[in-house]
């Protein structure tokens, strides 16, 4: 896939920081968002890219910002839309979670990727691709252990919610991907994870680069390989 401008939600930290630095350096150009006015990885990346890299602000959980943002970049066209951000609020079984976890968790992994999806679609070039960061415990087919109840859940329902919207724009031709990055040591993967985010993000780099043109949604781990939904 040649160069062209990607926007990634969620680019101040771990594997959305991962993913602009890693375009960055394959010649795109990068806008990264991050939450609030507070300096992050992406500032720094920004000043050192000679303006290949630039810094926007949202909190997508506030449907007003995704929405000025939108009016921002109205002028822009994207090759590549990605949408990274996920919380966990504590390995808890779920009879013993607060309402207002289970709300925070829902709303940050499951309906606010897609409302940026919904919101931005419009920007992104034709034949273009939309990305997500999901993740192998989205899985239903794979979930053997339990652990991790509400995470698990808004994963796989944000996985629900883009089978949907590949439903109702199946005439559009944009590539439309569900990312597993494997279990990578960030704050989220925790110390003791198997992959680092240099050897997890140039495969998810690869992989969507592979898939550009190729219309359809399809739920891929950072090796290329299908995860059972």
């Amino acid at each position: 896939m040649s160069a062209g401008t990607a926007l990634i939600v969620g680019a101040s930290r771990a594997l959305g920081l991962g993913l602009a630095t890693e375009y960055a350096h394959r010649g795109w150009d990068v806008i990264g968002t991050v939450r609030g006015d507070r300096r992050t990885g992406l500032h720094d990346l920004a000043e050192a890219s000679g303006g290949r890299v630039t810094v926007e602000s949202l909190d997508m959980t506030e449907p007003e910002q995704i929405a000025a943002l939108r009016e921002r970049l109205a002028d822009r066209t994207l090759d590549l839309l990605f949408v990274n951000a996920a919380i966990a609020r504590g390995n808890v079984p779920v009879g013993e979670v607060p309402t207002e976890m289970f709300v925070d968790v829902m709303v940050t992994n499951a309906l606010s990727p897609m409302r940026v999806v919904e919101s931005l679609r419009s920007l992104v070039a034709p034949t273009g691709t939309i990305g997500i960061m999901s993740s192998r415990q989205g899985s239903l087919g794979l979930n053997t252990n339990g652990g991790q109840d509400v995470y698990r859940a808004s994963k796989s329902a944000l996985n629900q919610l883009m089978r949907s919207y590949a439903a109702r724009y199946a005439d559009a031709a944009h590539t439309l991907l569900l990312l597993c990055p494997g279990h990578v040591r960030t704050q989220l993967g925790g110390p003791d994870a198997p992959l680092t985010i240099d050897e997890s993000i140039p495969g998810v780099a690869d992989t969507i680069d592979r898939h550009s043109g190729e219309p359809g949604l399809r739920f891929l781990n950072y090796q290329g390989q299908p995860v059972p939904w």
